[in-house]
């Protein structure tokens, strides 16, 4: 998989994807992340890639001409499946779209910043816009490293036990089961006795049903309403 990211801010992706599962994935060459500096497409000496917007109104706007020679330049070397932006007024992000996207083979993801980007690169180049909650961000780095980290994951050989991804919260629209380890007992505070019973089957029902539980308590109508997009 090959996920490129345009961003005016390059520098706060640099940690995300050098650390744990994302880094070991690049190594095992099972992902390629390719950042691109908006500002290598700007047309002018100051390398400026914002302006004000038509029509007045606070904040800057990203230009629509680096944003296309980038795309554009991308799109010259290979076909992509998405182009993604991230935006507060797209689709809401969840397991399911990552799920999906997680089996595609080339993406871009466009880090929205400023006051957003001239409307006419969303209607002609971007193919899917994705939100990450209902709230705004100083810029779409962060978006797109959560919604990339996301995807990494989930692909065959990128963690060491490929079943932890699957009994991940939401890969089933429930939440995960409560988690134990030693010791036993501290302070008193006691690992539920199923769990150090050894019997799988009684185990796997527990927390079945521990799912359910803790679905029901803290997000209910997870899969009614949060799992209907993407």
């Amino acid at each position: 998989m090959r996920i490129d990211i345009i961003t005016v801010l390059p520098e706060l992706l640099e940690s995300p994807f050098n650390h744990s599962i994302v880094k070991r994935a690049k190594e095992k060459k099972l992902v390629e992340i390719n950042i691109i500096n908006l500002h290598d497409f700007a047309n002018n000496k100051y390398k400026s890639v914002d302006d004000y917007a038509f029509g007045g109104g606070a904040g800057m706007v990203m230009m629509i001409e680096p944003v296309f020679k980038a795309i554009e330049k991308l799109k010259s070397e290979r076909e992509y499946d998405e182009i993604i932006y991230t935006s507060p007024d797209g689709e809401k992000f969840n397991q399911k779209l990552a799920n999906q996207l997680s089996l595609l083979k080339n993406i871009i993801i466009l880090a929205g910043h400023y006051k957003g980007v001239d409307q006419r690169i969303r209607d002609y180049l971007i193919t899917r816009e994705i939100s990450i909650g209902d709230y705004v961000l100083s810029g779409g780095e962060l978006p797109a490293a959560a919604i990339t980290d996301a995807i990494i994951r989930l692909i065959p050989g990128a963690m060491s036990d490929e079943q932890s991804a699957l009994s991940d919260s939401f890969q089933d629209d429930l939440l995960a089961p409560p988690v134990y380890t030693r010791p036993a007992d501290f302070n008193g505070w006691k690992v539920p006795e199923i769990l150090l019973s050894g019997h799988t089957a009684k185990i796997e029902n527990w927390r079945q049903e521990q799912s359910e539980e803790r679905t029901n308590r803290f997000r209910p109508g997870l899969g009614d309403k949060d799992g209907e997009k993407g």
